[in-house]
């Protein structure tokens, strides 16, 4: 299966962000996730929840994050993906950080291809399909 025929992608927590807030790059990666079923990480969940206790928002924009998270599959943790995630972490000379593992545990978990501005962090993990306009 081609990248363009895959029905389903794994979107990063800097995408996901870039579609949230309206950002112009969002508008790199419309044409990757058109007509797709758009998954997230629980990870990248986690970290948007931390973001917006970190930056103090209001209700009004909490419930405008739950109301775009609706809108995605989230992926959620079980023993398939933590062994993804060991394999991840043990790739020699090229450390990650636990949340992006957790995420490209995820999409190989599934097959699904990953959405990312961040080519860098996940393009040496073998078996992992790298989508990117960075």
């Amino acid at each position: 299966m081609t990248v363009e025929e895959a029905s389903s992608v794994v979107v990063d927590t800097d995408v996901f962000s870039f579609l949230f807030k309206g950002d112009t790059r969002a508008g790199l990666f419309s044409r990757h996730l058109n007509g797709k079923q758009v998954n997230l990480s629980f990870t990248t969940v986690a970290e948007l929840y931390r973001w917006s206790l970190i930056h103090a928002w209001g209700n009004r924009r909490v419930k405008s994050l739950e109301v775009s998270l609706a809108t995605c599959s989230i992926l959620p943790y079980d023993d398939d993906t933590a062994w993804h995630w060991a394999r991840v972490m043990s790739i020699k000379g090229r450390p990650m950080s636990p949340g992006d593992a957790w995420i490209a545990a995820a999409a190989l978990r599934h097959g699904f291809p990953l959405v990312t501005h961040n080519r860098k962090h996940f393009e040496h993990v073998p078996g992992l399909t790298v989508i990117s306009e960075a």
